[in-house]
Formats: structure tokens, C-alpha cells, sequence
């Protein structure tokens, strides 16, 4: 048995809560590791945090300003070198495109780092799979993202996220909400078949539990009419009938539907509230113009038409909620689509998975140190179009 075969053998067949421990052992026997460490990227995309019994005794690394934070930032391995000629090979625990943290190993040497770089690679992607998978049966990841406590609303939020980010030949996209930790309305959720991509983008009105309950209705019920074989536009239509018939048109759910035909380009949109979309294509970007339609549950029975575009090779969709782009500066200017506008041409170079957390650093600089009145949510969407089969 080669040395990868048993490092996968031991992640597979070790207990949810011991991913740690297995893949520590396998890399000193097999590879001849020193130690090794697991980060995973906490919920405001600022810190890596260790994942460790004795998490005390390991630091958290800044992901912007650290040899970690420029593997989980850059998506390669990066090699640190330590006293004494060992190193540490910090290499991306990514699966499918979701950045999850960086599984840091310490070698004996450069040369032995080179040697075997390529196969760690590959053991960290294998674990970034088996993090996946335990999140079902253990808490012990989803507490070693946290540097500080959710919001009971900012729990059920986040329990609703797909993952923060997608990939796939066709496209790449990432997602990110604010406050992290408090967040109680703004929420998104993206499916992916063979032949198209659905992206939901939900504003819920109201604060707290309340925004958190009926977002958490609106998107169940988007699923429930998407995995009925529905067609969006009659999507938002069930979705409307499941809010209306429970609130009674007392509480309404902003939300903007996206369909996306992966074979050819063409999109269907329903814009049903107030997120918007802007579109960055030969470095000139337009806020995509659409017909605005009630929000879910506003009233009893509402229709919702779909429209239809037809994205580009190397276009660059944005999406954002009210809380991006009506955001006030201290002296009472709105952030806009100006500004918004400007957030996106200078991210243009940057992969979409961070676009969303470089849009909302910028977002914080506008408000200044005025705590936040409202969600925020930036999705990314990079179109790369029908890839030729190999």
C-alpha cells in the first residue's frame, strides 16, 4: 500500500471528531512529519483558527497577513521555512471550490517538503472531504470556525448556507454575509446540475429571530418548488403563496432568482425585492437593469414573470442586498451604485470566492465606526462558459 492509499484509508475510516488526530499520524509515519495543524476559516473570513483539543495552545492566523493566509488566499501550497532548515508547508483544505481552511505540516526539510508536496496536496484535499462529511455527526469543526459566539438568528442563518463558495469548469462563485456573527435576514442558496446553476439571493424584513424564521420559510420553500422540477418564475410564485399564507401579507421576503443554463449562457432572472446585480464585462461595469417585481408575500397569489440575458465568457456577475448598497457614511451619504460600481472594477483581478469580503472591507471603510443597522450580503458570480469536452 503506497503512502497516499493509507493516508486516505486512515481519514476515511477515522471518527468524525479525530480527522485531526489520523491525518497527524499518518503524515509522521508515512511522510516523515514533525507535527501537523489543521485551520479552518472562521465565519467572518478574517482568522484562521486551529482545530486542536488544546486549541489555547495554537494561535489563530490572520488569513491576510500570514504564510497560511496566503495558501487559503492564493489556493497553492506555500512553503515557510522554520529555524533549524525544517519548514512548514502550509497547503488549501478546499472542497469543490468552498475554501475551508489550510492544513499546515512541519518537515525536516525543503527537500523533503518538495518531494512529497504534490501528494500532500492532495491528503488535505482528502480531508477537506472528511470535514464535509463529519459536520453531520460531530460539532467540533463548526465550533473550531468561531472566534466568537453567534446570534441564535446568525445559527439558524448560517445552518441554511449551501457553502460559501462553488466551482465548477463553467463558472466559479463565492458568497459572503455581515455581521458574521449577527446576521438575521440576508441569506443565499445555489443549487448545481449537469445542465444549469439556480442562485437564490433573500432579503428578509424585520430583526432577529423574526427575519431569521421567515427567510428560513422562504428558502425552504424555494427548495421544495426548485426540487419539484419547477421553473423559477413559478418557483417565486409557491414560495409567495407558502409566505402570504403565513404571515398574511404582514411580513414580505426580498428576493432575487436566478437561473443559469450552463450549455449556452442564457439566464432567466425574477427580480421579486430589492437586491440588485451589477455586471462587469471588458472592464466596464452596469448595473444589470430589471423588471421590478412585488416581494414574496407581500399579497395573495402574486404572478412573477421571468426575464431573460445572456452572459458572456469572462463576464463578471455581482449581487448584492440593501444592506450594500444603501448603506450611509457618517455624513450621510449612501454608499450606492456608484461606489458599488468602483468596489467592483478594482476587485476585477481578484478570484470571485474573495470578491464578496474585499467588497465588504470596502463597505466597512464607507460606513466608518458606526456599528451596522442592516445584513449584508455580496455574492460573485465568474462566468467561463461551455468548456470543450476533453
Amino acid at each position: 500500500m503506497n503512502r497516499f492509499v493509507a493516508a486516505e484509508r486512515a481519514l476515511r475510516s477515522a471518527a468524525p471528531h479525530q480527522l485531526l488526530d489520523a491525518v497527524r499520524a499518518v503524515l509522521c509515519n508515512q511522510y516523515g512529519a514533525q507535527d501537523a495543524e489543521l485551520f479552518l476559516a472562521d465565519y467572518g473570513l478574517t482568522l484562521l483558527q486551529p482545530v486542536s483539543a488544546a486549541q489555547h495552545a495554537v494561535d489563530p492566523l490572520p488569513v491576510h497577513d500570514s504564510p497560511a493566509g496566503r495558501a487559503f488566499g492564493a489556493q497553492e501550497p506555500y512553503t515557510e521555512h522554520q529555524g533549524g532548515g525544517s519548514v512548514r508547508l502550509h497547503l488549501p483544505v478546499t472542497v469543490r471550490g468552498d475554501r475551508l481552511g489550510v492544513l499546515s505540516v512541519i518537515l525536516p526539510s525543503a527537500e523533503a517538503a518538495g518531494k512529497c508536496r504534490t501528494e500532500l496536496a492532495e491528503v488535505a484535499e482528502v480531508l477537506g472531504h472528511e470535514v464535509v462529511v463529519a459536520d453531520r455527526d460531530t460539532d467540533l469543526y463548526l465550533l473550531a470556525r468561531r472566534r466568537d459566539r453567534l446570534t441564535l438568528a446568525a445559527e439558524m442563518q448560517w445552518q441554511l448556507l449551501p457553502a460559501r463558495a462553488c466551482a465548477r469548469p463553467e463558472f466559479t462563485l463565492g458568497a459572503q454575509l455581515e455581521p458574521a456573527y449577527a446576521v438575521f435576514g440576508d441569506n443565499f442558496d445555489w443549487c448545481v446540475t449537469a445542465d444549469r446553476l439556480t442562485l437564490y439571493i433573500t432579503n428578509g424584513m424585520g430583526e432577529g429571530i423574526d427575519a431569521s424564521l421567515l427567510t428560513s420559510l422562504g428558502i425552504n420553500a424555494l427548495r421544495n418548488a426548485r426540487r419539484a422540477g419547477i421553473p423559477i418564475a413559478d418557483q417565486a410564485s409557491l414560495a409567495d403563496q407558502a409566505v402570504y399564507a403565513h404571515y398574511r401579507g404582514a411580513a414580505h421576503l426580498s428576493v432575487l432568482l436566478l437561473d443559469l443554463e450552463l450549455s449556452t449562457g442564457r439566464l432567466r432572472v425574477v427580480d421579486a425585492g430589492s437586491p440588485r446585480m451589477l455586471r462587469l464585462r471588458d472592464r466596464s461595469v452596469t448595473t444589470v437593469d430589471m423588471e421590478e417585481q412585488l416581494p414574496l408575500g407581500m399579497f395573495e397569489e402574486t404572478d412573477y414573470v421571468a426575464q431573460e440575458f445572456t452572459v458572456e465568457p469572462g463576464d463578471r456577475l455581482v449581487l448584492v442586498s440593501d444592506g450594500v448598497h444603501a448603506v450611509a457614511a457618517p455624513g450621510g451619504e449612501r454608499y450606492g451604485d456608484r461606489a458599488l460600481a468602483r468596489a467592483v472594477t478594482s476587485t476585477s483581478l481578484v478570484p470571485a470566492p474573495e470578491v464578496p469580503g474585499a467588497v465588504l472591507r470596502e463597505l466597512t471603510g464607507h460606513r466608518g465606526e458606526s456599528e451596522p443597522d442592516d445584513d449584508a450580503l455580496v455574492v460573485c458570480l465568474d462566468w467561463h462558459g461551455k468548456q470543450p469536452a476533453p
